[in-house]
């Protein structure tokens, strides 16, 4: 009788939901905040917060579907120094000029994206290589095309989606618009993710992509649109960083890193077949959480490198112990 019941008490057992470590992670770190700063509770400490965190909760949401589909892209940190470099130079000081220079660097964001899918589907280029590779030319074209000093400033026009604040908000006071576009993106690639076919294809693809390809499935138009959408991530990452801080040829310096760090934090596997978008979304807020924490300390960037690699390094075995347990 025994033996009978165990199996049921492991169905209800599964039953359970199940909370995402990274969750419990921010809530803790979230605490730690508010302990050593009892006003992140309010508007303007938690908005400032969910600003600072918006670019790389949005590049870690194009990331996350590169790494689920068994990829790597190390060339969105570039990409957004060049989207930052070239708005600069495009603009000239116009405030008008705006308007055909976002999409403009939308568009360059897509066309990296599909360089890079086409490389790695086409000539047979590891990703890791593939995007390495771009990730070096696209810095030596922002340098090129600045020539080592961006002249000019971004435009308030430009500068709205990374600073302007909407006021007179219910409840919260004011929303920057920063978080709304947030809001916006990450809901966008969730929806993507987890309630179309193309979220279903992403995760086939990364477990076993010949398997994937018999049961009909386009690898190669997966992994290019999965490296578009995170092309795409980069390029509106970068306009809302042009928006905080203005022009600067390292402003995208390891953002790659930051980003993949947040999606493995999430829970993707870098061998690809699993990962989420919300989960990446939560691994960014965490990443900054912990660097509010450093801030707060008082300690020195390179000390924050160094946790930024240990928690990567502590996060994929984590996950790949996980893996050798689960035998997926």
């Amino acid at each position: 009788m025994t033996d009978r019941a165990d199996p049921s008490g492991a169905r209800e057992r599964r039953r359970l939901p199940q909370i995402n470590p990274v969750w419990v992670l921010l809530a803790a770190l979230i605490a730690a905040i508010i302990f050593m700063n009892p006003g992140f509770v309010e508007p303007t400490g938690y908005m400032n917060f969910l600003k600072r965190a918006a670019p790389l909760a949005i590049l870690a949401a194009g990331q996350v579907y590169v790494i689920t589909s068994g990829g790597f892209d190390l060339s969105v940190g570039s990409l957004i120094t060049l989207v930052v470099v070239g708005s600069s130079m495009l603009t000239n000081n116009d405030p008008a000029a705006t308007y055909w220079v976002v999409p403009v660097m939308l568009g360059i964001g897509v066309g990296v994206g599909a360089i890079n899918g086409l490389i790695v589907c086409f000539l047979r280029v590891p990703s890791l290589i593939a995007t390495l590779g771009m990730m070096i030319t696209l810095n030596g074209l922002a340098f090129l095309w600045s020539g080592g000093a961006p002249r000019g400033y971004l435009p308030d026009t430009f500068r709205f989606f990374g600073r302007e604040l909407i006021r007179d908000v219910p409840l919260v006071r004011f929303i920057p618009v920063s978080v709304i576009v947030l809001v916006v993106v990450v809901g966008l690639f969730a929806w993507l993710m987890h309630r179309t076919n193309l979220g279903r294809q992403v995760h086939a693809i990364g477990d076993n992509p010949v398997a994937a390809r018999l049961a009909g499935v386009a690898v190669n138009r997966v992994r290019i649109t999965a490296f578009v959408l995170s092309g795409l991530s980069g390029a509106i990452a970068g306009i809302l960083l042009g928006g905080f801080a203005g022009v600067s040829t390292d402003v995208g310096t390891g953002y790659e890193l930051q980003a993949i760090t947040a999606a493995v934090l999430g829970g993707a596997q870098l061998l690809g077949g699993r990962g989420s978008v919300p989960a990446a979304f939560g691994g960014a807020l965490a990443l900054t959480a912990i660097f509010t924490l450093l801030n707060f300390l008082g300690l020195p960037q390179p000390v924050r490198q160094v946790v930024q690699g240990l928690i990567l390094i502590a996060a994929v075995a984590l996950a790949m112990h996980r893996r050798k347990q689960t035998g997926t």
